[in-house]
């Protein structure tokens, strides 16, 4: 019993010297800054199983977890998800930037300088978006992979695309070939998480494209367990509760035609090797394959649409490694089942959804979202692109990204699933 009451007192010491922690740390902006460069524990050892001491622990962790909550509760949403602390005059656009990559190159920049106008009807379609998805994810005779776990049941690095603002209170999940260049740019803007020459960047696109795919440029709640140790979850929790939640999707067919053009139609170094070289082996019956991409594409070896696809449905895939992240499916990288999103944008209506997004942060004088790329990959090519798929082949690519169809209200494409 002594033991136990000497273990209860540690913890509650241990409790209350991080809440002065917290207090020390506390942003004066009035959202909360949990900015600590101490972990407050180390990692528990794996395959152990939980004593007395440690439920004895868990009961002071939800004791803390509320006092957090209320500590936040006091700082956010009294005024809208958002302090105004660092309202400036409306920004000026830059210049035209330099387009030094490749794929920037090929796509293009819509340059017009047109404001997109938001829609009247724009609350009311978000609403519409928000309850089909809510409406799905209660459904039990709609089933998916992974879709009946809790929070706690994700595994840490299934978070890292969940990027988080502190200063704002905003978590933003990231989709590639979803605007996400754009997106992260802006994030960085809010968060001031990266500095040029020790000022923080104020335009999006001012920051160049290899800083903004950096993943130490980010707060990640893939990070939170280096950073917080125990508490992570429970910060990620209350975070999750109190900030504006964010994410954008796209036609998932059309997103897989965007990833294959950008990855396997560009001389991409890394994607040749890491997904290039297998699949040409496996489905073209290649060998003696080029060690670098430009001498394949020099040599007329690239993967076709159909590898593309293919290597998509093979078991094989899922066995050697997760999806790549350009072609995963949105329920596995963003979990909408899990996180209840305030804002589901879409990048078939990118300008009317960035802007109206933009005004509930009370950040649009802040920033312009970045002009957006030509969409050169649009949904009327799909017949084009996959007539040469076996229907066959189209009806289990359809199964394997229904979810995301279903969940973000996208029609089924029937004429590519019938004869």
């Amino acid at each position: 019993m002594t033991k136990a009451r000497l273990f209860r007192l540690s913890v509650v010491l241990g409790s209350v010297f991080m809440i002065l922690l917290i207090i020390v740390y506390w942003d004066n902006v009035g959202t909360a800054h949990f900015y600590l460069h101490t972990s407050f524990s180390r990692p528990h050892a794996l395959g152990t199983l939980p004593t007395a001491a440690q439920d004895e622990e868990r009961k002071d962790l939800l004791d803390m977890d509320e006092f957090l909550e209320k500590l936040l509760s006091s700082g956010l949403r009294q005024n809208g998800p958002l302090n105004r602390k660092m309202e400036q005059a409306p920004l000026q656009g830059s210049s035209r930037p330099v387009l030094g990559n490749l794929e920037e190159n090929v796509r293009g920049y819509d340059w017009s300088t047109r404001v997109a106008r938001v829609s009247l009807d724009q609350e009311k379609l978000q609403a519409e978006r928000r309850r089909t998805l809510r409406e799905f994810c209660a459904n039990s005779s709609f089933a998916f992979p992974a879709k009946e776990r809790s929070f706690d049941d994700i595994p840490n690095y299934e978070l890292n695309h969940l990027i988080v603002d502190d200063r704002h209170g905003i978590i933003y999940c990231y989709v590639p070939k979803v605007a996400c260049t754009n997106w992260k740019r802006v994030m960085i803007v809010l968060s001031e998480s990266l500095l040029d020459q020790g000022v923080p960047y104020r335009d999006p696109l001012d920051i160049p494209r290899e800083h903004v795919h950096n993943s130490s440029t980010h707060l990640t709640f893939n990070k939170f367990w280096r950073r917080y140790g125990k508490f992570s979850r429970h910060l990620m929790k209350i975070k999750l509760k109190k900030y504006t939640k964010f994410l954008f999707v796209r036609d998932p067919f059309v997103r897989l035609i965007s990833a294959f053009r950008s990855k396997f139609e560009l001389e991409n170094e890394e994607f040749y090797r890491r997904f290039a070289i297998p699949m040409l082996k496996l489905y073209s019956n290649h060998t003696n394959l080029p060690t670098s991409v430009s001498e394949a594409f020099r040599a007329g070896l690239k993967v076709s649409f159909p590898d593309f696809i293919q290597y998509l449905l093979d078991p094989w895939t899922e066995k050697m490694a997760p999806f790549n992240e350009h072609w995963r499916q949105v329920y596995r990288l963003c979990h909408p089942c899990q996180i209840d999103y305030d804002f589901v944008g879409k990048l078939e209506t990118l300008n009317e959804d960035a802007a109206h997004l933009l005004q509930l942060l009370k950040v649009d004088r802040l920033l312009h979202f970045p002009p957006s790329y030509r969409n050169r990959t649009a949904s009327s090519w799909e017949e084009d692109w996959f007539a040469k798929i076996p229907l066959a082949w189209r009806q289990q690519l359809y199964k394997l990204y229904e979810a995301d169809f279903v969940l973000f209200g996208y029609p089924k494409p029937e004429n590519l699933l019938k004869d």
